[in-house]
């Protein structure tokens, strides 16, 4: 997969970018260089308030910037991230764009690291910055995982135990808590680093108070996975879906206009939940689609990483690239009272009921 990525996609984004990868792969950190006499061209927020205090006379800090990058790969590889309506799973499209920024930060010299969590965190993978090093970290990606594994009993008692607790239904498996990954990333990245969060962000809530933490410690960039059937169900009959995070099914009749109508409704109000949530954090989002070609949304991450180069006297507001979806003409008006909620996305592609 390695060798296709870096001719099918690799060699044409050097071609476009004439190799200059400056702009995505600068530093994560600055350093202070020197102090020096205020000019009326110098941005006030460099003032250093203690030293002209002291010398009754502005002075403003000058910065250099850490060329030395090390990116971390925070990588979701929970049930439903096996999901996809099209050719490509959400998985693969994951694989494909970490595996070719990946090659792409390590062929400057830089390194990679990655934590992989499925129905928990899973494992570790240091920084490093070889070829070897990133097809090992695309084994770990693709490797079975037993997302289909039932809750053992003390597991079951305690999900038993939180549902209750959340006035909800429990569930047959456990659901996904990225949360849990935030936080531990949190104690594994320590330096000052280049973070990406590749998930679908279909998760348990908890996670949200996590994102924001480690955004104003690290320079974060949320990667969210989408397929075009999570925002507006296919008209393809009488269909069992399943939960792909807990197992639960649902008997539906997709050809009913009204369902379809509550459906995209519903998505579009979470979509539009999900969206606040990832701009409260400060995070920068990048929203990659199954039925999207690499090579376009590696060139809308090079453009995310220019509007942050451009912005990073402001910090404080982030960078949004996302695709121009909308719901099909025909879908309907949103319902007031949507009455059926969608799960997350089937394990499987849907499949016409017997």
């Amino acid at each position: 997969m390695l060798r296709r990525l870096e001719w099918t996609v690799l060699r044409r984004l050097d071609g476009i970018l004439q190799g200059d990868y400056r702009t995505v792969l600068r530093g994560a950190g600055v350093d202070l260089a020197d102090l020096r006499e205020y000019q009326h061209h110098d941005d006030v927020r460099h003032i250093d308030w203690n030293v002209t205090a002291r010398l009754q006379q502005p002075y403003v800090r000058q910065f250099i910037e850490d060329r030395d990058l090390t990116a971390w790969f925070l990588l979701d590889l929970s049930g439903s991230i096996d999901f996809g309506s099209t050719d490509v799973t959400k998985l693969a499209l994951s694989a494909g764009f970490v595996a070719t920024l990946a090659r792409v930060i390590t062929r400057h010299g830089n390194r990679v690291g990655a934590v992989l969590y499925g129905r928990k965190v899973e494992g570790v993978m240091p920084p490093g910055a070889t070829r070897t090093h990133v097809l090992r970290l695309l084994q770990q990606m693709r490797r079975p995982r037993p997302v289909d594994a039932p809750l053992s009993a003390k597991e079951a008692r305690k999900e038993a135990k939180e549902a209750r607790a959340r006035g909800a239904k429990a569930a047959l498996r456990p659901g996904t808590r990225l949360g849990d990954l935030l936080q531990a990333a949190a104690g594994i990245v320590r330096r000052r680093s280049l973070v990406f969060i590749v998930s679908d962000f279909i998760s348990e809530p908890g996670w949200a108070e996590a994102l924001g933490r480690l955004a104003r410690r690290h320079e974060v960039v949320a990667v969210r996975l989408v397929d075009p059937a999570e925002m507006a169900l296919p008209d393809v009959g009488l269909v069992t879906v399943e939960d792909a995070e807990t197992g639960e099914q649902l008997f539906v009749d997709a050809s009913d206009p009204a369902f379809r109508a509550r459906y995209a409704a519903i998505a579009q109000q979470r979509e539009a939940e999900l969206i606040e949530q990832l701009g409260r954090s400060g995070a920068d989002i990048l929203e990659l689609a199954t039925d999207e070609d690499l090579l376009e949304a590696m060139l809308r991450f090079v453009d995310l990483r220019r509007q942050r180069s451009r912005r990073r006297a402001s910090p404080r507001f982030p960078a949004t690239l996302r695709q121009n979806r909308a719901v099909p003409a025909g879908a309907g008006a949103p319902p007031a009272a949507p009455a059926v909620a969608p799960a997350a996305p089937p394990s499987k592609p849907i499949q016409e009921a017997a």
